[in-house]
C-alpha cells in the first residue's frame, strides 16, 4: 500500500478533506515535553509491573495522545500496550480501551516494518476485547478505534493472512451488527471510515465485497448514521485514496472487483448519495493518475462505469421529481443533491449528459441557493422577526462546504449546459429564468421586512443571494455565447436577449461589484436586441407597472409601504432606466408614453441622486432620440412631456434634483425640439422664475455671496449659469425671448451681482465663433449693461432683489415688463 505524508494517519485526512471539524482528541493535539513523555511511559509500565490501573496511568494516556504529531511508539512500548489489554487481573476502565487502541494505531501506521509477531498477538488480544468488553458496554469510542486498528493491521503488508482475515472478518461483523454505536457520534464516523479504507486496501480480498457494502450501505440502515454532506466527502476521498492506490499498484483483481460491486450493478442496499460520491472518488483518483498502457482498457471502462453510475442515480432523481427546481424539505433528497454537485465539482472534467444537467439546476437553485425557502420561512414569522427562521441555519450554510464551492459548481453547471441538446437547455434557461423573478419577488418582501428590524439576519441572507447572482451571470454569459449567433432565428435571439435582461433586472440590487461577464453579457444581449422594434418594446414593457410602484398590492395590509425606501425595486427601476436609453430609438412614442414616463416622472423625485439622474437621463435619451414612423406623434409626445418635467424638475430643485441630472434635460430639449416650440419657450420662462425666486431668498441669507462667486455652489448660481449657457444653444427664434428674460431678471440684481453676471457674458460673449448670434449678442450685452448702470444710479440705488428700493415682483408680473422691453 503507498504511503503518503498527507495520509499517515487517514482519518485526518478525511476529516481536512471534507472540510468537517470534529471536538475528538484528534483534532486536540498538543505538544508535549520529552520529559512528560518519558513519565507517562514509565506509568505505564509501573502500571503493568504492579497490576494496577490508576486515575494518573489514564492522565498518562492523554498525555501520550497529546503529542501523537511527534511521538513515535517503539516496538518494546507497543508490546507494553498488547500486555496491558491482555492482562487478565488488570481492571482497565471503560474510558481507558480507545486510547490503548489509539497507541497501538500510532504504532503501526508510523511503524516501517512493525513486527508481524506482535501484530498476531495484537489481533487476538483485540478480537478477545472487541468479544467481551464491547459486547458488555456498548462504547462507541472503543467500537470506532477498534474498527479502525483492525483496518490497519489488514492493510499491513507484512502481517500473516490468517491474522489478516481474522481482522477483515471481525471489521465486517463488527460494521454489520454494532453499526448503530456510531450513528449519534458524528465525530467517529471519520475513523469509522479509514479503518474501511485500510481494509480495502488488504492483499485479502474475500471480504472486499463485504467492507464495500459495509460503506455504501451502513447509512440506509434502521438506527444507522443519518449521512450528510461531509460524510459524503469522506466517502469521496476515501475511494480517491484507495483507488489511487490500486492504480499505482497496478491491483487489476481489486479494480474489477470495485466496478463490479459498486459501479456496475445497482444495489437497493446502497444509498444514493453514497455511490455518487464514490464513484466521483474514482473519476477523481483517475483524473490524478498516470497509468501505463497495460492499464488503459481497464482505466477507460472505469471511466465509463463511473460516469454512467453517477448519471443513473441522477436519473432516478429526476425520476421521482415532478418539479426539478423545488426539492422541498425532503432530506434526503437535499443530501443527494449537494453531493451531486460537489461530486461533478471534484472530479474533473465529466462528459454532458440531461440529468446531470438537471439535477446541478435543481441543487443550485434549491440547495446551494436556497433563497425562496429561506424567504417563504421569514415571511410566515410575525412583523419581520426570525420567528421558526433560526439565524444560525442560515450562518451554517454560509460556512457549509457546498456554499463555498458554489463557483466551482456553477461551473461544472455552465460546461454541462453547453454540451446539453436544445430540449435541455431550454429547460434550465427557464428555471434560471424562474428563479430570478421569484428572487426578486421574495427577497423584495423580506428585505422591506427585515430592515431595522434584522439587520444581521438580512445580510446573511444578501449574501447568498449575492452568490446566486454571480451565478445567474456566468450562466446568462453561456446563454449568450451559444444562442446569439446565426444558428438561431432572429425571434428566438431576440427572445433570449430579453429574458436575460429581465432575470438581470431583477438581480440588480445584488450586483455590489463590477464584473467583466456581467458587461460583455450585458453588451451582448443590449446589441441583440436594441436593433428590434418587438424585443425593445417586450422588454420595456417588462417594467413593473407605474400604478403598483407607490402602491403595491402585496404591501397594502403588511406594512406601512413607503415606495422610495423600497431599495430592491429601485435598484430594478434603475436597471431599466440605464437599459431603455439604449434601444430608445426603436422604441415607439407610444409606449414611452403609457409605460416609461411614468415612472421616469416618480423617480425624478427619488432622494436617491444616483436613481433622480437616470431618470433625467432617460428624458433626455427620449428628447434626444429619432423619429418616429409618425413624425407628428412623437414631436408631439417631446412637447408636451417638456412641460411637466419643468414643473417636476423646478420643483424639486433645490434638494431632490440633481442640477447636473436637469441641466442635461434642457440642453436636450434646447437642441432637439422644433424651432421656436412653445415647449422651448415655456422652459426658458420657467427657469427665469426660478432664478428669480432664488435670487431674492438668497439677497437676505446670503448677501456676501456674489463677493465669491467662483466658489459659490449656490442653486441660484447654478440656474444663471444655465441661463448663460443657453445663449448660445437655444434656436435662433427662442434667442431672443431668452436675452430679454435675462435682460429683466438682471436689472433686478444688486450691484455685486449684475457685475459678476455681466462679466460672465462678457467673457462668453467673446469667445463665441457663432458668426449668426454673436453680433446680435454684443448689441444686446451692451444695452444689458446700459440698464444695469442706470439702475444703480441716481438717486434712487437699487437695494438688491430684497430690498426696499427694489421690484422684485415685477420680474414674475408681465404688465411691468413693457417698460423694459422698450429701453432694450
Amino acid at each position: 500500500m503507498a504511503r503518503q505524508t498527507n495520509t499517515l494517519f487517514l482519518e485526518e485526512w478525511l476529516r481536512i478533506s471534507s472540510g468537517s471539524s470534529s471536538n475528538t482528541s484528534a483534532d486536540q493535539s498538543s505538544s508535549s515535553s520529552a520529559r512528560a513523555i518519558i513519565q507517562a511511559w514509565a506509568e505505564l509500565r509501573d502500571c503493568h509491573q504492579h497490576q494496577s490501573f490508576e486515575p494518573h496511568h489514564f492522565q498518562s494516556l492523554k498525555i501520550l495522545l497529546d503529542a501523537r504529531t511527534s511521538l513515535h511508539v517503539a516496538e518494546p512500548q507497543a508490546k507494553l500496550l498488547v500486555s496491558i489489554l491482555s492482562s487478565t487481573n488488570l481492571v482497565i476502565p471503560l474510558e481507558a480501551y480507545p486510547l490503548l487502541l489509539r497507541l497501538l494505531y500510532i504504532w503501526v501506521r508510523k511503524s516501517f516494518r512493525p513486527s508481524s509477531a506482535l501484530i498476531d498477538s495484537a489481533v487476538e488480544t483485540l478480537s478477545h476485547l472487541l468479544a467481551t468488553e464491547l459486547g458488555s458496554k456498548k462504547s462507541p469510542e472503543f467500537f470506532s478505534e477498534g474498527v479502525l486498528l483492525l483496518g490497519a493491521f489488514s492493510s499491513v503488508p507484512s502481517v500473516s493472512e490468517s491474522s489478516k482475515t481474522v481482522c477483515l472478518e471481525l471489521l465486517c461483523r463488527l460494521l454489520e451488527d454494532e453499526y448503530r454505536l456510531v450513528s449519534p457520534f458524528g465525530g467517529l464516523i471519520p475513523d469509522v471510515l479509514a479503518g474501511i479504507g485500510y481494509a480495502l486496501c488488504s492483499s485479502v480480498i474475500v471480504y472486499y465485497a463485504r467492507t464495500l457494502n459495509a460503506l455504501l450501505g451502513i447509512w440506509g440502515r434502521e438506527d444507522g448514521p443519518p449521512g450528510s454532506v461531509s460524510h459524503g466527502l469522506m466517502i469521496l476521498h476515501l475511494v480517491e485514496w484507495v483507488m489511487s492506490s490500486f492504480i499505482k499498484s497496478r491491483s487489476q483483481d481489486k479494480l474489477q472487483i470495485f466496478s463490479k460491486e459498486t459501479l456496475d450493478t445497482s444495489r437497493k442496499d446502497h444509498v444514493p448519495f453514497a455511490v455518487v460520491m464514490a464513484a466521483a472518488g474514482v473519476l477523481r483518483a483517475l483524473n490524478r493518475s498516470a497509468p501505463s498502457q497495460q492499464g488503459l482498457q481497464i482505466l477507460s471502462s472505469l471511466r465509463i462505469s463511473a460516469e454512467n453510475r453517477i448519471e443513473s442515480v441522477a436519473q432516478y432523481f429526476i425520476s421521482k421529481s415532478r418539479d426539478y427546481d423545488n426539492s422541498g424539505d425532503d432530506y434526503a433528497t437535499s443530501i443527494l443533491l449537494q453531493c451531486i454537485s460537489l461530486a461533478l465539482a471534484r472530479s474533473g472534467s465529466v462528459s454532458s449528459r440531461p440529468p446531470l444537467l438537471l439535477s446541478l439546476a435543481s441543487a443550485l437553485l434549491t440547495e446551494i441557493f436556497p433563497l425562496r425557502r429561506l424567504h417563504a420561512r421569514i415571511l410566515e414569522s410575525t412583523h419581520g422577526s426570525s420567528g421558526g427562521l433560526e439565524p444560525g441555519k442560515i450562518k451554517e450554510h454560509l460556512s457549509s462546504v457546498t456554499f463555498k464551492e458554489a463557483g466551482a459548481i456553477s461551473s461544472v453547471f455552465c460546461s454541462q449546459y453547453i454540451s446539453a441538446d436544445d430540449e435541455n437547455k431550454m429547460i434550465v434557461e427557464n428555471m434560471i429564468w424562474r428563479f430570478c423573478q421569484e428572487l426578486y419577488s421574495g427577497h423584495r418582501k423580506v428585505a422591506f421586512l427585515l430592515h431595522g428590524k434584522a439587520d444581521e439576519l438580512l445580510e446573511d441572507v444578501e449574501k447568498i443571494a449575492e452568490s446566486a447572482f454571480l451565478m445567474v451571470v456566468v450562466f446568462a454569459l453561456a446563454v449568450t455565447k451559444q444562442k446569439l449567433n446565426s444558428k438561431f432565428s432572429t425571434e428566438s435571439q431576440m427572445e433570449t436577449s430579453v429574458l436575460i435582461l429581465v432575470s438581470f433586472s431583477c438581480l440588480e440590487y445584488f450586483r455590489r461589484m463590477r464584473l467583466s461577464e456581467y458587461m460583455d453579457t450585458i453588451r451582448g444581449v443590449v446589441v441583440s436586441a436594441q436593433e428590434n422594434e418587438t424585443a425593445c418594446v417586450s422588454f420595456v414593457e417588462s417594467m413593473p407597472t407605474y400604478v403598483d410602484l407607490p402602491n403595491p398590492q402585496e404591501f397594502q395590509q403588511k406594512v406601512d409601504y413607503i415606495w422610495f425606501k423600497d431599495e430592491v425595486q429601485t435598484a430594478r427601476i434603475l436597471f431599466y432606466l440605464r437599459v431603455i436609453p439604449t434601444c430608445i430609438e426603436r422604441l415607439p412614442g407610444s409606449v414611452f408614453s403609457r409605460v416609461v414616463a411614468p415612472t421616469m416622472f416618480l423617480y425624478m423625485g427619488h432622494p436617491n441622486g444616483k436613481v433622480a439622474r437616470a431618470s433625467h437621463s432617460m428624458f433626455a435619451a427620449f428628447i434626444s432620440s429619432g423619429k418616429d414612423s409618425n413624425e407628428n406623434e412623437r414631436s408631439l409626445l417631446k412637447e408636451q412631456l417638456v412641460f411637466y418635467y419643468m414643473q417636476r424638475s423646478l420643483a424639486g430643485f433645490p434638494g431632490i434634483t440633481p442640477f447636473e441630472g436637469m441641466a442635461s434635460g434642457v440642453a436636450a430639449l434646447v437642441r432637439n425640439l422644433p424651432a421656436g416650440s412653445p415647449a422651448t419657450f415655456y422652459c426658458i420662462n420657467s427657469l427665469v422664475e426660478k432664478a428669480s425666486k432664488l435670487c431674492t431668498d438668497i439677497a437676505t441669507q446670503k448677501p456676501d455671496m456674489w463677493k465669491n462667486w467662483e466658489g459659490e455652489s449656490e442653486p441660484c448660481k447654478k440656474i444663471l449659469e444655465l441661463l448663460l449657457r443657453l445663449i448660445s444653444l437655444v434656436d435662433i427664434q427662442v434667442l431672443p425671448d431668452l436675452m430679454k428674460l435675462l435682460a429683466q431678471l438682471l436689472v433686478e440684481l444688486p450691484k455685486e451681482g449684475q457685475n459678476v453676471v455681466l462679466n460672465e457674458l462678457y467673457a462668453q460673449v467673446a469667445e463665441s465663433d457663432d458668426v449668426t448670434r454673436k453680433p446680435t449678442l454684443v448689441s444686446w450685452l451692451q444695452s444689458v449693461s446700459y440698464l444695469c448702470s442706470q439702475s444703480t444710479s441716481g438717486s434712487a440705488p437699487s437695494k438688491g432683489i430684497g430690498g426696499e428700493g427694489s421690484s422684485a415682483s415685477s420680474l414674475r408680473d408681465p404688465s411691468n415688463w413693457n417698460g423694459i422691453n422698450a429701453r432694450l
